[in-house]
């Protein structure tokens, strides 16, 4: 049985980038969107402002560890149209995707009215085009597969439904990346392991492999200092994404230095995208304590070993 926590390898010079790295004023830096343009690598920073808002900065860095950030934020809350109310509280956790020449952002909508998923596009992170408004509200959160499956797009999804287990990670398809159904639930926490058992959700988005799609997930246990987040891993049939033919009942990432325990919300690993490499490693950015960005690094086989040691997953019957 391998040993999970030597699956990935924490950067040592985490963190990468704190609110003390960004030209203008904000208070945290966290849960990015991750891509790679050429050989360029790219996070779209979720940062928070002074008034409790979040907006997107951009970071780009040439090697994946040091980065340089654009001077201004990127995208920002709508001030008019229809993302105007969605978007009143703020623009929250990207999830990025890249389809061809062009890179579509999955991101929360924070309004007084809970969350809603919205779809922008981009080429070079500089131009964002908001697209369309994805799901009814309380959805948190979306990741994009990086190709169709029998012709449709699909995504993994965490509406806040509690009738059905807890939240859990549901999937949907689309024709246009606008109009999405036939939503099916996939994965729910597991109650066997305590790490996982009060919700999941989606967290990279998925990375085709020989072996299957590789999903990077995130999990919560409730204790009586809150919740803990912790990152686990499964792997999806490559033709129907449904099943899932191995999920860990080890978690490959916990809160375990200081400032991935102690900052704006305590005790919390989150990833909101990871680079696959061409050497079959992966880089795997993630936020700590909501607070601050890192990096840690591991094998893909490895991951995916993992994810298969244990079976395929049984808390969807």
């Amino acid at each position: 049985m391998k040993d999970a926590g030597a699956i990935l390898t924490r950067y040592e010079g985490n963190p990468i980038l704190t609110a003390r790295d960004m030209p203008y004023p904000c208070e945290t830096v966290y849960n990015s969107g991750v891509a790679k343009i050429g050989d360029k690598y790219v996070l779209l920073l979720r940062v928070g402002r002074h008034d409790g808002r979040s907006v997107f900065g951009l970071a780009t860095s040439d090697d994946g560890f040091h980065f340089d950030v654009h001077p201004e934020p990127v995208f920002r809350q709508a001030t008019e149209g229809m993302f105007k109310g969605p978007e009143d509280k703020g623009v929250e956790d990207a999830r990025v995707t890249q389809i061809g020449d062009t890179y579509y952002i999955f991101y929360s909508c924070y309004s007084s009215r809970g969350f809603q998923i919205g779809l922008a596009k981009t080429k070079d992170f500089l131009s964002i085009e908001r697209v369309a408004l994805t799901t009814a509200a309380d959805y948190r959160n979306s990741v994009l597969f990086p190709e169709k499956i029998d012709g449709m797009y699909v995504r993994f999804e965490r509406p806040n439904f509690t009738s059905c287990g807890g939240p859990g990670i549901w999937i949907s398809y689309s024709p246009d990346l606008v109009h999405w159904g036939n939503q099916q639930l996939v994965m729910l926490p597991d109650k066997h392991d305590i790490w996982q058992d009060h919700k999941v959700g989606p967290g990279a988005p998925p990375i085709r492999t020989p072996r299957g799609w590789l999903s990077i997930y995130h999990a919560t246990t409730v204790t009586m200092a809150g919740q803990i987040y912790r990152l686990g891993v499964a792997v999806h049939d490559l033709a129907d994404p449904r099943k899932i033919i191995g999920r860990s009942h080890r978690f490959i990432l916990a809160p375990e230095a200081l400032h991935e325990r102690v900052g704006y919300v305590g005790n919390v690993v989150f990833t909101n995208g990871a680079i696959a490499e061409p050497d079959g490693t992966i880089k795997l950015y993630y936020g700590g304590a909501d607070t601050c960005m890192n990096v840690a690094t591991g094998r893909i086989d490895d991951l995916v070993d993992l994810a298969l040691e244990d079976g395929p997953d049984t808390t969807v019957k």
